[in-house]
């Protein structure tokens, strides 16, 4: 093809055939049809919408894999002409569902973001055609680079303007990271399966993952957890907070788009599995901090009385688990010394040994701090998180105590 030819609608239309309630494709010699997966809501317990997935059959109508359609080594206007030939027969085919309040989700490829309007109107034309609403179709940009950041822009504000909602696709994949995310303000981010991967064999990553959701979340953007084939896989997607999945274990993409899908059954037995679960995590965390709850009160109440801060701390300091305890002024200052424990003493890394000393560090920023501040004479625990003073995981207590001389704050760290 050459580069000046128009691929708008009245053209990809000829590359399509009506069999039987069906629109297919044509290109390359191949035929290529629409299936479709579904996409759930993990609150509504339901469905909320379907990607269109390509499936192609050869010149013998034998199925065959999609993939090389894809590969690098078309031109612009043969990846173009492909990219919207599939759109069409995918919004075409969908009408078949008769589904008129769930989203459809529609992939872009990035040669057709960075070429397209070099190719004539397309888009726009196509949901007006068949009287579609764009607020009921996702735009999902493949996490690739795109050299033309500008580019990228005005592409995604185009589909926007239309109505559309914006996914980037495969975030978490090579070439993935958070400039994206914060200049395109994704309506939905879809989490590469290599996060899904990782977790199941790492605890490290599956402890990680609900921190990356949530960051998603503040920067504005649903998630979506794709590729799920397993109950524990579904199980991660349950304890990380994504607001969406997809996957065998959910569904798997179907043809036959004039049979109502049956949906997904199992939400209730998983979900089930999930509370009872994370009850019992949180009762044994919560029986494991009332092991130190006496002694870090007889602690704050020894240091009430005026008795010294490394005899105060002698009893909790030999506790298991407990590494250092410290007192923090209502300015976030540390008064004195960090009392170490000595099994904290004995396996010390000397790596992060500049970290040691934190007499007169500020601590103003530290949640556990605030909140001991805003509730005072009541323990407070924090969730783990990674101590700057070792470079570990812990777990902070800390309780807002009252001396004839000043208000503080006494903290203990739990290595966990």
């Amino acid at each position: 093809m050459k580069r000046d030819i128009i691929l708008d609608l009245p053209f990809i239309t000829q590359w399509a055939t009506k069999k039987g309630n069906y629109l297919t494709g044509s290109f390359d010699g191949l035929n290529l049809y629409t299936a479709l997966q579904p996409i759930f809501s993990l609150a509504h317990k339901r469905v909320v919408g379907y990607e269109a997935l390509l499936r192609v059959k050869n010149r013998e109508y034998q199925w065959i894999s999609p993939a090389p359609l894809f590969e690098n080594g078309k031109s612009p206007s043969e990846t173009i002409h492909l990219d919207r030939l599939c759109r069409y027969i995918h919004l075409n085919n969908f009408l078949n569902m008769n589904d008129d309040i769930n989203w459809l989700f529609l992939n872009v490829s990035p040669t057709t973001i960075v070429n397209a309007q070099s190719y004539g109107a397309f888009f726009k034309d196509l949901i007006e055609s068949f009287g579609f609403p764009a607020h009921r179709i996702v735009i999902e940009v493949v996490e690739q680079p795109i050299e033309d950041n500008d580019l990228l822009i005005d592409t995604v504000n185009f589909y926007k303007d239309l109505g559309c909602l914006i996914a980037i696709d495969d975030f978490g994949a090579g070439h993935s990271n958070f400039d994206r995310i914060w200049t395109l303000k994704p309506d939905i981010v879809k989490l590469d399966r290599s996060f899904l991967l990782r977790a199941v064999s790492q605890k490290s990553i599956r402890d990680l993952l609900p921190g990356i959701i949530s960051l998603l979340h503040q920067a504005g953007s649903l998630v979506l957890l794709e590729g799920i084939e397993t109950h524990e896989q579904a199980i991660i997607a349950i304890e990380s907070d994504v607001d969406f999945v997809q996957g065998f274990y959910f569904g798997k993409p179907f043809t036959d788009l004039c049979s109502s899908f049956s949906g997904f059954n199992g939400f209730k037995p998983l979900l089930d599995q999930y509370k009872i679960v994370s009850n019992t995590e949180t009762e044994k965390f919560q029986k494991k901090i009332s092991q130190y709850r006496a002694v870090f009160n007889d602690t704050v109440t020894n240091l009430v009385i005026g008795q010294s801060f490394k005899d105060s701390t002698e009893t909790l300091l030999s506790e298991p688990s407990v590494v250092r305890c410290y007192q923090i002024g209502t300015d976030g200052i540390q008064i004195g010394k960090t009392m170490v424990s000595k099994t904290l003493k004995a396996h010390k890394s000397k790596r992060f040994r500049p970290l040691d000393d934190a007499e007169s560090a500020d601590w103003f920023r530290r949640h556990y701090l605030k909140r001991a501040i805003l509730h005072p004479e009541q323990l407070q625990v924090t969730r783990p998180y990674l101590s700057i003073t070792g470079a570990h995981m812990c777990i902070t207590l800390s309780m807002k105590f009252s001396t004839p001389d000043n208000e503080r704050v006494l903290c203990c760290d739990l290595i966990v």
